[in-house]
Formats: C-alpha cells, structure tokens, sequence
C-alpha cells in the first residue's frame, strides 16, 4: 500500500536510534510536545501511560525533552496547543485530537509556525494540517466485528450500535460495519447512537435502545468502556435475548472475560492497543534528531481476539 508501512518496521528503528546514544549526541535537539485527551476513561488513561513510558525513555538522551498536555475536551486541547508553540517553543508535535473538526485549525496554526506535526488516532479533517498520521486499523476495527457477528448470528437478527466521539475514525469504523452488514440482508441494524467511548454514556444509550426495542440479538459497542456500559444496562434490565455483546480495543479487563469464559454475552474483540502512541512519540522524536520525515501513513494492524489467542492480547500491568 503506497505511502504507508507497518509499525514493527518503524518501531525497529526508533529501538536502534535509543539504543545508540553517541549518534544521538552528534544530532539535533528535539523539543516535542505531545497533545492528548485526559483520563478520563481507561483507553484514554492507555494513553496517558504510554505517552509517559515515551518521555522516560527519550529524555535519556539530554538533546530530546517531552512535554506532555492532557486536555479535557477540543477548546482547552486548542489552547494547550497555542501554549506548547508560544511558550514551550516545541519543533514538534505528536497530537491525538480530542474531535477531528475542531482541532484540524488550530494544528493548522502549530503547523504553520514550522513544527513538525504527526497525528495520532483521530484524524483531522484537512491532512495538509498534518506532515505525518499513525493509527491502528479502523477500518479492521469496523470490519472485524462485523463479520463475526453475522456468522454468529447465522445472517439473520436485530443489532444496535455505539458509535464513538464523531470523529473521522469513527466514520471510518462504521462505515467498515455497515459495508459488512450490507452483504447481510437478514441482519438489521436497528439505531446506531453515539456513546461517545464513554461508560456512563453508553449505559444511557443501551437503556434506550433496551425501552425502544423489544428484540435485540447482538451489541456492537465501538470500545470496550462503552461494552461494559451496554452489560451493566443489560443485566439491569434483566434482558435475555441478547446473545452477544461485542467491544473493541482488547481492554485488559475484557480480555480476562474472554479467556476466564466468565461471561457468555462476550465472544470476541478486536484489538486497538493505546500503546500506538508510545510507538508514534518516539518515532517522531528520534526521526526529528535525524533531521528525517515519517512515512505518510502508518497503520497497526486490528486482528479477532478469541478465547484462543486472548493470552497474548493480554497486559496487566497496563491501565488497560
């Protein structure tokens, strides 16, 4: 595929450029700001871990400092953003965006004072805003699911839907569903609400969804959080008909679900590790010292998770 490249590749690399501290030394300085959403649930706490594990490991190097922003919706991430160009003076940047559209001009700005920009996850909607993007799999994330459900469900039956924050990788995810789905006549996808990767909010969405509908088959529930939030008004519900319920993003929790067998309502998910962006940080720093661009596009591959390989899906040591 033109202009992209797998992580592991680019990860090889940036291993071999820590490991080689009198190259780094002979390099540039790299002042890099990094822009990510709060903790405010467990994939984005994922992320706040991993970009951590990142600083620790490049500011080894006295020539690569890391400042790390956590942003608790797009206006604050926006002035954030301003902060690290203006006052922290960074030459570049690594940014999941909290929303696509409302961050694309303010990267914009970052991008047009001469920083270097790589974006992570949720893409932007303009991508001249960008020099390089690194996300998992979305269209897998969207496709995977999919296509186990309507084995699962023999091709037929009622299923409803989380979607994520709108995002452009939300798009990307759901339109992969739904052009499963469309070779699935007998399935029908009832709604499909956003629940914004959100517990709390996916509960009140399932609770609707539970009122309005008297016959639900399965659960596509775009992120784990939002999975437990669906279970929780399930079994609040006392609904029995529901005979699947399926996640994403191999959360630790669900995936110690699935390999205990603990919970007949979970099957399978789908992976989207939040340690992409430890990958990207220091991609994007130690190609920076080189004085090198990223590729475009790099995509880390989504894949089934199962009873069967959930052990290797498994971390516990991570916030997720």
């Amino acid at each position: 595929m033109k202009n992209r490249i797998r992580l592991h590749a680019l990860a090889a690399v940036a291993a071999v450029g820590l490991a080689s501290p009198l190259l780094a030394q002979a390099q540039n300085k790299v002042n890099l700001g990094v822009a990510i959403p709060a903790a405010t649930h467990s994939f984005a706490a994922g992320l706040v871990y991993w970009a951590n594990e990142a600083k620790k490991e490049l500011e080894k190097d006295p020539n690569i400092k890391v400042t790390i922003k956590t942003a608790s919706g797009a206006p604050e991430q926006a002035n954030q953003l301003q902060d690290l160009v203006t006052a922290t003076k960074i030459d570049s940047l690594v940014v999941l965006p909290f929303e696509s559209a409302a961050l694309t001009r303010p990267v914009q700005q970052v991008k047009s004072k001469g920083v270097y920009v790589t974006v992570v996850d949720r893409g932007l909607t303009d991508t001249s805003a960008q020099d390089a993007y690194v996300s998992g799999d979305n269209t897998a994330f969207g496709k995977v699911p999919a296509e186990y459900l309507a084995k699962t469900l023999n091709g037929k039956g009622n299923i409803v839907a989380l979607r994520g924050i709108p995002t452009t990788i939300d798009n990307e995810r759901m339109d992969a569903f739904t052009g499963v789905m469309k070779n699935h006549p007998g399935i029908k996808i009832l709604d499909a609400k956003h629940g914004n990767w959100n517990r709390d909010d996916a509960f009140k969405v399932m609770q609707d969804f539970l009122t309005r509908f008297k016959a639900i088959d399965a659960v596509w529930a775009a992120d784990d959080d939002m999975a437990f939030g669906v279970l929780r008004a399930i079994e609040q519900a006392k609904r029995t008909d529901i005979k699947i319920v399926f996640g994403g993003a191999g959360a630790k929790a669900m995936v110690k679900t699935l390999m205990d067998g603990s919970n007949p309502l979970i099957q399978a998910n789908v992976s989207y590790s939040p340690k992409f962006l430890y990958e990207a940080i220091k991609m994007t720093a130690l190609a920076r010292q080189k004085g090198e661009k990223l590729p475009a596009t790099t995509i880390v591959p989504s894949v089934l998770i199962t009873k069967q390989n959930a052990k290797d899906f498994y971390f516990p040591d991570s916030p997720f």
